[in-house]
């Protein structure tokens, strides 16, 4: 794991009964490089607006503590502080300064953690194939609405969005296209990438099309240049992380044997099944 992703997981705390994850938000002060108090207030006020914003309860997310300080004269003071989730980490991030190259480096951390556990909380009991059925199916939503952003960014013509998509796959992939990928994969014209991917190269598609979105979204993106550049540097970033993080680069991941289309038959076909005998 590189030295920059060590720091948020060396200040992260674990609560002893429930498990959970968090960050106090004066040691998360100091990694992100903010020097008075006050001012990170102001990034931490902006992220509980976004999270507010979202529909989501600030106080399942940023819980409001004090602490005492020892002084210099044997005299004790207390101070505010918060304790932030893995999510709420990610909202500070989003809101902070986006100057410091340790923010980048935040937001892409807290951002894939919090993605990845959002996909373990809700794949937790499911095979290998359901979990490529789920992933498959939601990055097939995102996938719609990061064409949406990238049309607004002005990517308008189908050769140009092939273009655009094509960035992302070079940033994540090592500066392979789609086509090489399509290669490696040993693949027939006819079948898409997609459709042969492990549900951990799915997830970190996904990743990298949700975070594109929001960075169009985020940042006012416009012009097919800006898109393009916008898609590889986040491609880019996730292939950083993944590698910071020990992982498998993703076109070094095994091609599954069947593809979602055969595992999309094969359940609808024990789906039929099963309502013939429900009969």
């Amino acid at each position: 794991m590189g030295k920059k992703m060590e720091l948020f997981e060396n200040i992260k705390h674990i609560n002893p009964k429930s498990g959970v994850e968090y960050w106090f938000a004066r040691e998360l002060q100091v990694v992100l490089e903010y020097t008075q108090w006050r001012n990170f207030v102001l990034v931490i006020e902006k992220a509980k607006q976004a999270c507010e914003n979202s529909n989501i309860s600030t106080s399942e997310h940023f819980a409001d503590i004090s602490k005492m300080i020892q002084l210099g004269n044997s005299a004790t003071r207390k101070i505010e502080d918060f304790a932030l989730t893995r999510y709420a980490c990610y909202l500070v991030a989003q809101n902070g300064d986006s100057s410091k190259e340790v923010i980048a480096k935040a937001q892409t951390y807290f951002a894939m953690q919090t993605r990845r556990q959002e996909l373990a909380d809700n794949l937790p009991e499911l095979s290998e194939s359901e979990r490529r059925l789920a992933v498959r199916s939601e990055l097939a939503r995102h996938n719609t609405q990061l064409a949406d952003a990238a049309h607004a960014a002005g990517v308008i013509k189908p050769l140009d969005y092939a273009i655009f998509q094509n960035e992302g796959y070079k940033g994540l992939y090592g500066g392979l296209t789609a086509k090489d990928i399509h290669a490696r994969k040993n693949l027939k014209k006819s079948q898409q990438i997609l459709d042969h991917m492990g549900s951990t190269e799915l997830a970190a598609n996904l990743f990298r099309a949700t975070q594109t979105e929001d960075k169009i979204r985020r940042e006012n993106i416009k012009g097919k240049q800006s898109a393009n550049a916008a898609h590889f540097e986040v491609g880019s970033k996730v292939r950083q992380t993944i590698k910071e993080l020990g992982g498998t680069m993703p076109e070094n991941l095994p091609t599954p044997d069947k593809s979602i289309r055969q595992l999309e038959r094969e359940q609808r076909k024990a789906l039929g099944q099963k309502m013939d005998n429900d009969e």
